[in-house]
């Protein structure tokens, strides 16, 4: 660091040594994300855990050549030159690091650094003009191009029929556990307990503008209130829920929507006319509550949208009642 400004290095000016260098970095540190990947996944996703075990693997044998190679042409000392030593290489986000992992954002993510490996390795092999050198980052280009058949190899070594039903029966109660539940506890919240005060200030002013501020009023209360405590309810690291600040976000925004659906219609000026429409809105919100509910939590449609229905109605009663008192 010179001045606060970061020194890296143009490509075309690396020498042989130093793109040797360089690729040893890269497989070493391509080796270490792909056994990061096998560790984040193997709880979930054993199949697929192994996969990246394998890749990583290769991964470790082609910085054992590169080593050999770099030995013989310049001696024991390496210098560290890593990627972001280097213009032009991308800085990829640390997925590795992030637990769950998500399998889809992975192997996208996997592919990206094969794609870019295999470039560098074509680009160097342009630039050096060592006849051992070129044929070796020739055959390290060849391999990071058969990467994809490679992984298309061990997914059928290793995702067995048996191993691919078990990881999408995982993927999907993960995405129930972490987006459906959060996003339903929201929705049932802002629909249902929003019914009575947006009734009861409707039948109690006859005014659709200050019902429509009661309504909007409840709904983003309930959406910050609801957010905060799905956030705060537990930090997902033993539950599996995620992060607590995405469950929060999901629910805090699933509880505004549940409200404001049948709050909107008060800004029609006649009472009647937006009193109906916002009851024609409270039962496709309890409709759709059911359906989410039988389609993810595995609850029958019909036992769904009674419960729903009655808590529904209950709560309507109550506002239209409080109001006309």
């Amino acid at each position: 660091m010179i001045g606060g400004t970061k020194q890296v290095k143009q490509f075309a000016q690396l020498s042989d040594r130093e793109i040797l260098a360089l690729a040893i970095s890269l497989e070493e540190e391509h080796a270490r994300i792909y056994q990061d990947y096998a560790d984040g996944l193997r709880e979930h996703y054993p199949a697929s855990a192994q996969v990246f075990r394998e890749l990583a693997e290769e991964e470790d044998e082609h910085r054992g050549w590169l080593i050999t190679l770099y030995r013989e042409k310049f001696g024991d000392h390496i210098p560290l030159i890593r990627p972001h030593d280097v213009r032009g290489f991308v800085n990829h986000r640390p997925l590795w690091l992030v637990r769950p992992l998500g399998l889809d954002t992975v192997r996208k993510q996997a592919e990206e650094i094969e794609y870019e490996t295999r470039l560098f390795y074509e680009r160097a092999m342009s630039r050096t003009t060592d006849a051992a050198t070129r044929k070796l980052l020739g055959d390290l280009a060849a391999a990071e191009r058969e990467h994809e058949s490679l992984a298309q190899r061990l997914t059928e070594l290793h995702l067995t029929g048996s191993a691919r039903s078990e990881e999408e029966e995982t993927r999907q109660r993960v995405f129930v556990l972490q987006v459906v539940q959060p996003g339903l506890i929201g929705l049932m919240d802002g629909s249902v307990s929003t019914l009575a005060p947006l009734f009861a200030a409707a039948f109690a002013t006859q005014n659709t503008w200050e019902t429509f501020l009661v309504g909007m009023a409840a709904s983003v209360g309930a959406g910050i209130s609801m957010g905060f405590a799905e956030a705060l309810s537990d930090d997902g690291s033993l539950t599996g829920r995620g992060k607590p600040w995405i469950r929060g976000l999901i629910t805090g925004l699933m509880t505004t929507v549940g409200g404001v659906g049948h709050t909107i219609p008060y800004l029609i000026g006649n009472f009647n006319v937006a009193t109906a429409i916002a009851i024609i809105v409270v039962i496709i919100e309890l409709w759709a509550i059911a359906w989410i509910r039988a389609r993810y939590m595995d609850t029958p449609f019909l036992r769904a949208a009674f419960q729903i229905v009655v808590g529904g109605l209950i709560v309507f009663a109550a506002g239209v009642l409080i109001g006309s008192a």
